[in-house]
């Protein structure tokens, strides 16, 4: 199943954090790392006394179920320093979300897929057109549109 998977981070040298985050990708188990994008730089959502944050977005290949994606995402958030605490949108070493999982359309108690946030987060559009350009989301939405309709922020590429 072709999922893509949203990569944050503002804690604990971010682009560290996010670079080892995809190394950890590429190693779960009966997936394959397909691609990744570019490293960004943006404006934290919520809160603003907190640092930029660091964003990607990979490609994976998974036969996992997408609960077992999940339970392996937060593996690899905890094994990178994260904290899960009460205070929506804080500062994280790490956090990664499924943002898209095939075309299929999930809302359990655990997880909702399509990402709630992702039509509106330039932090996840344009990372995310950057690898997928022809992407259509499972609602028939074509992600250049929404991606077209929102503004950037201040979203830049990090050359490091």
């Amino acid at each position: 199943m072709i999922s893509y998977i949203a990569i944050g981070s503002n804690q604990a040298t971010p682009i560290k954090q996010a670079r080892q985050a995809i190394v950890a990708l590429k190693a779960l188990p009966r997936t394959q790392l397909i691609n990744s994008s570019s490293l960004y730089s943006s404006a934290p959502m919520g809160p603003q006394d907190q640092p930029d944050y660091v964003n990607a977005v990979a490609q994976l290949d998974t036969q996992l179920s997408a609960l077992q994606l999940l339970d392996e995402l937060q593996k690899i958030e905890l094994s990178q320093g994260r904290e899960r605490k009460a205070k929506r949108w804080g500062p994280r070493t790490l956090d990664l979300d499924i943002i898209l999982y095939g075309n299929e359309e999930i809302n359990n108690a655990r997880l909702t897929i399509p990402h709630y946030g992702m039509k509106v987060r330039e932090f996840v559009l344009y990372p995310l057109l950057e690898i997928a350009e022809n992407l259509v989301l499972p609602d028939g939405t074509a992600l250049s549109k929404l991606a077209a309709q929102c503004d950037k922020n201040g979203l830049i590429i990090i050359n490091d």
